[in-house]
């Protein structure tokens, strides 16, 4: 027994070493745009939609795994290794999408402070400008293990979904029979629409970018890479169990009342005539948490892509005077997000689901390259895709690219 103990104290001690890269990236998809577009499919799609967050955590788990063994075995980044072997236009191409995409996160993220700010009577402008200060010092004063125990403790708080899950009082054996099959599914334009702004808030470009320019910040080796491999899997699975809750919240409340929302941040105003005081609180709480950790780690995602692509000085164990370009960045991301969600004209409510959507039209590119990286055994050896990595991800995205296509013709036919 105390020999057995030793073994898999060893193993733990190892896992708890390479623990973090993987989760956090997986739990930022939970951003403030996350919460909202869980929320409206919820609201507007009941539990049937869960069927496609089963699909959406597996396709999660596929790519976040080739990302960490990209990052694990060539010790390079994605921007890197696109800038390298596709060349400096393409490199630009790529950036330019994700820098699109990112802003457009970005703003969804500053636009959910302004609901927070309204639920919680706080002012906006102050409110916004100490977590811009906070945030910038957090990123260029800690250094990268500071980082990381605190986006750690950011995701705990999470569990303020469940919370208020619970408290609306859901048909959970509904809620987990739709995860398998369907029964309430009514197909139209509408539920392939909200499917792809699901897939686009879960699966990101940006997370592929993150978790690959965050193992290479941390220096995790390939004699770690089956430990940090088992942390992509559970991290995945960790981002869409807190989802399942959110939808939930939604789904239990608002949908069986056959109350719509306008916007998905507005939901924790509008659950509180069916659940309660408190879980109205803590999923405006929880909105507040995810907006700030969203902002952080996609304004970060920015630099890092930033640096890699263009081959300047990117990390978070770099002083300031080293890395005034990959810092600068990520400040000036969020001084603009911030102004234009001052701005009194803006209701960027439609950003949140229509750059979910980008997000999704944008992954088939980024699974173009995790394809053709790991499939490359020059430069990953031994650890190239086995056949089933590939058969997945390649129908997945031919799913997305055909889902994608309905939808925009069927805007134009409407």
């Amino acid at each position: 027994m105390r020999n057995l103990w030793a073994k898999y104290k060893y193993r733990l001690i190892i896992f708890l070493g390479v623990f973090g890269p993987a989760t956090i990236s997986a739990m930022a998809d939970n951003d403030a745009a996350g919460v909202a577009t869980n929320s409206l499919v919820g609201a507007q799609f009941g539990y049937s939609i869960l069927f496609v967050l089963l699909f959406v955590t597996i396709l999660l788990a596929v790519t976040q795994e080739m990302g960490v063994r990209i990052a694990s075995i060539t010790g390079k980044g994605l921007g890197d290794i696109i800038r390298e072997r596709y060349g400096v236009k393409v490199a630009l191409f790529v950036f330019l999408l994700l820098l699109i995409a990112n802003m457009g996160s970005i703003l969804a993220n500053f636009s959910a402070l302004k609901v927070v700010s309204y639920m919680f009577n706080l002012p906006l402008i102050p409110m916004m400008v100490i977590i811009i200060i906070l945030s910038f010092l957090v990123v260029a004063k800690g250094d990268y293990k500071t980082n990381q125990k605190i986006f750690l403790l950011v995701t705990v708080l999470y569990v303020s979904y469940i919370i208020s899950a619970f408290k609306a009082d859901p048909d959970w054996k509904s809620a987990i029979f739709n995860l398998f099959i369907p029964v309430q599914l009514k197909l139209s334009k509408e539920f392939i629409f909200a499917s792809i702004a699901l897939l686009g808030t879960t699966i990101t470009p940006w997370g592929q970018f993150f978790i690959n320019s965050y193992i290479v910040d941390k220096k995790i080796q390939p004699d770690k890479l089956k430990y940090t491999q088992f942390e992509a899997y559970t991290g995945s699975f960790l981002a869409s169990f807190f989802s399942f809750f959110m939808i939930v919240a939604t789904a239990s409340t608002l949908f069986v009342h056959g109350i719509k929302l306008a916007s998905g941040e507005q939901a924790a105003l509008a659950i509180k005539p069916f659940a309660g005081e408190l879980a109205s609180f803590l999923f405006g709480f929880g909105l507040l948490n995810a907006a700030i950790m969203g902002i952080i780690i996609i304004a970060l995602t920015t630099s890092y892509a930033f640096s890699e692509f263009f081959g300047f000085t990117g990390s978070l164990d770099a002083p300031y005077e080293r890395g005034k370009l990959f810092y600068g960045l990520f400040l000036f991301q969020l001084v603009v997000a911030a102004l234009i969600v001052i701005l009194p004209f803006a209701s960027l409510f439609q950003i949140v689901f229509y750059t979910q959507s980008l997000n999704a039209l944008l992954l088939p590119i980024i699974f173009f390259f995790l394809l053709k990286i790991t499939n490359n055994k020059e430069l990953m050896g031994n650890f190239i895709n086995n056949k089933w990595n590939n058969y997945f991800t390649i129908i997945s995205s031919v799913i997305i690219i055909f889902a994608s296509f309905f939808v925009f013709i069927s805007a134009f036919l409407t």
